[in-house]
């Protein structure tokens, strides 16, 4: 019979039974790719299901229909039938607050580069 984890070890990410490593490796079938998508959207950009699937690391085909599929759902994306997804007026509301952060991780990136 194989060791259970313990629930809470020095290598356990807090509220998973998997270490770091393995937790990282499910990361972009969570709500960042989500995130991910609207930030491909912007501007007023129309992708492809495999146009965003190019631009998100090559996520998995499934994984992006899921989240589209929850964006969708959500009210800030639409398929606009043979050009692709683009934001909802909601869709588009949400990627604008998002600028701001995307801003501060350029500088705080950059600061650390010097």
């Amino acid at each position: 019979m194989p060791k259970q984890l313990s629930a809470m070890t020095k290598s356990s990410v807090r509220g998973s039974r998997v270490g770091p490593a393995d937790h990282g490796a499910a990361r972009p079938a969570g709500p960042a790719l989500g995130l991910r998508i609207i930030w491909e959207l912007r501007d007023d950009r129309r992708l492809t299901s495999r146009a965003l699937r190019t631009a998100c690391d090559e996520a998995s085909p499934t994984i992006i229909q899921a989240r589209l599929s929850e964006l969708r759902e959500a009210g800030l994306v639409e398929l606009v039938p043979g050009d692709g997804y683009r934001l909802t007026a909601l869709g588009k509301e949400l990627a604008e607050n998002v600028l701001p952060l995307h801003r501060f991780a350029e500088r705080w990136s950059k600061r650390l580069a010097t």
